[in-house]
């Protein structure tokens, strides 16, 4: 803690910063994980003296001394319906098209909340000198960087996907990188890069050809006077930073822009706390077994789920030597075995800190993936949809862990699953080691967001940082244009050849035989 303060003293006393900055901070998306990994970022740059206006369907619970929030309930609304058509199969372009409906939907939402129409959009009512978005497909909000002639950071809580590389020109090679997806491929395959390449090239086109346009539309909607003078597709490019929750060691390594900067784990608190006296109780009666924490993270509900589930759940758990700390939403589930406590919340960094924690079973979303990480616990995968499919899969092929199938798995091959996680020592070894590799960084990730945010204010947006791709077209990006015209110069080149050979034969064929006449003629008159 002394050796943040002082880092941001520092900071401070830097030339170029001298003021607290008006910061606009939109966070609609509604999942807890993604406005909770923020929160830390977002409450160190209030403390700093930075005012925030925070956009989000959860408001803090207690005042913060210079966040202001800014209520959007309704983008709750339909979001168990969204997760329930995440887990339903169905087409890809229909899987993808619900999506981005939804993401859509939420946008339009934001724009037309009271809230934001009476202290954002109302002309003279705001000014601000940074936004800070959940840089996800709310395009159209990219025009309040416009309105208010500020810079925007964009927070990726999943990782970059090709939609974030594409605005900012991020090099992601289909070959070898994926990018967050409810589908996972082995790209050391053949037929995992086709079909790669497949749903790429699906998702692109579901937003090119529908969204893209729809964004656009909002935009001109609600910022006519600037929609005049620039279209969308210029103002979006002009992201001045991308804060994405990676690092090289708790995913496959991937190329970065300048602009783009690793902070994954930005969220995790370097001091855990005590547990509360219940759970620490609980714990400590497993004994030398220890305790398995079991979390299927905020946007798993017990309604969505295959009715069979919970009793394969409780019968395998009552069947272990340890102790399990479930957190549910249903603390009143029938039979609950004398081995398992319930809770529908549970502090999950400070129990993962425990030394008596063996395991932890997860959906594998970004965030607990690298909480779990940073603490060094092996992890049993099981994931429902989006990045989950990646992670777990980067997991088992770490060995970090393993996966099963929530849906498909037999009671069987969780408990004996279960038991090889913990009783093969290997997935423990690789766990501290992986937690090592991690935690060795110059900066902690949130001093490495903190630090980079007064950079891009030092330094009135930092567009040195931002490479020229960002605002190329897709064809003069990949060059197409140039290929487009080798390839032409390639086939039309030996075409022409060709006609020319042919032309100049039949000249021939039609010009010899009468000069062999003509010579004939010749040699009969002499």
């Amino acid at each position: 803690m002394l050796a943040s303060g002082l880092c941001s003293l520092l900071i401070l006393q830097l030339p170029g910063f001298l003021y607290g900055a008006r910061i606009l901070a939109l966070f609609p998306v509604p999942s807890h994980s993604h406005y909770h990994h923020a929160l830390p970022y977002l409450k160190n740059l209030a403390s700093l003296g930075h005012e925030i206006t925070s956009v989000s369907p959860y408001p803090s619970e207690e005042p913060v001394n210079n966040i202001y929030d800014i209520h959007i309930p309704e983008v709750l609304n339909s979001y168990d319906e969204l997760l329930k058509a995440m887990t339903t199969p169905k087409s890809m372009w229909k899987s993808i098209d619900v999506t981005n409906e939804f993401v859509y939907n939420i946008t339009k939402a934001v724009f037309n909340n009271d809230g934001v129409r009476r202290e954002i959009l109302r002309p003279g009512k705001a000014q601000f000198d940074l936004i800070i978005v959940d840089i996800w497909k709310y395009d159209a909000f990219y025009g309040l960087a416009a309105y208010f002639e500020a810079p925007i950071i964009g927070l990726a809580p999943c990782g970059t996907d090709w939609k974030i590389e594409e605005k900012v020109a991020n090099p992601s090679p289909i070959s070898y990188l994926q990018s967050p997806s409810s589908y996972f491929y082995e790209l050391d395959t053949f037929t995992g890069r086709l079909a790669h390449f497949v749903e790429r090239s699906i998702s692109w086109l579901n937003w090119h050809l529908r969204y893209e346009k729809k964004h656009e539309t909002l935009y001109k909607k609600y910022f006519p006077n600037i929609a005049e003078r620039k279209p969308l597709s210029e103002v979006s490019p002009n992201i001045a930073l991308v804060l994405v929750s990676q690092h090289f060691t708790l995913g496959p390594p991937r190329p970065y822009v300048p602009n783009v900067i690793e902070v994954g784990g930005m969220h995790i608190d370097q001091e855990p706390k005590d547990l509360p006296q219940e759970l620490e109780d609980f714990i400590q009666g497993a004994g030398e077994h220890g305790v398995i924490y079991f979390s299927l993270g905020t946007n798993v509900r017990i309604k969505n789920m295959v009715k069979d589930r919970n009793r394969i759940l409780l019968e395998v758990f009552a069947s272990l030597p340890l102790r399990i700390l479930w957190k549910f939403e249903d603390e009143e589930l029938l039979d609950i075995p004398s081995n398992v406590l319930i809770r529908k919340w549970l502090p999950q960094q400070d129990i993962l800190a425990h030394s008596k924690v063996k395991l932890f079973i997860t959906h594998g979303g970004m965030q607990s993936t690298i909480e779990s990480i940073h603490y060094g616990k092996p992890m049993l995968g099981l994931p429902f949809f989006y990045d989950q499919f990646g992670n777990v899969e980067h997991i088992k092929k770490q060995g970090l862990g393993l996966t099963l199938s929530y849906q498909d798995m037999t009671g069987e091959e969780l408990k004996d699953t279960i038991l090889q996680l913990l009783t093969e020592k290997s997935f423990e070894t690789t766990a501290r080691i992986a937690a090592a590799r991690y935690r060795d960084q110059p900066m902690k990730p949130l001093e490495t967001a903190v630090w980079w945010t007064h950079y891009v204010l030092r330094h009135k947006g930092a567009p040195h940082m931002r490479v020229a791709g960002s605002k190329l077209n897709f064809f003069t990006y990949h060059s197409l244009d140039v290929l487009g015209t080798v390839l032409l110069a390639i086939i039309v080149i030996p075409l022409i050849l060709v006609i020319f050979v042919l032309s100049v034969c039949k000249t021939l064929r039609n010009i010899l035989p009468r000069a062999v006449v003509k010579i004939k003629r010749k040699q009969k008159v002499r």
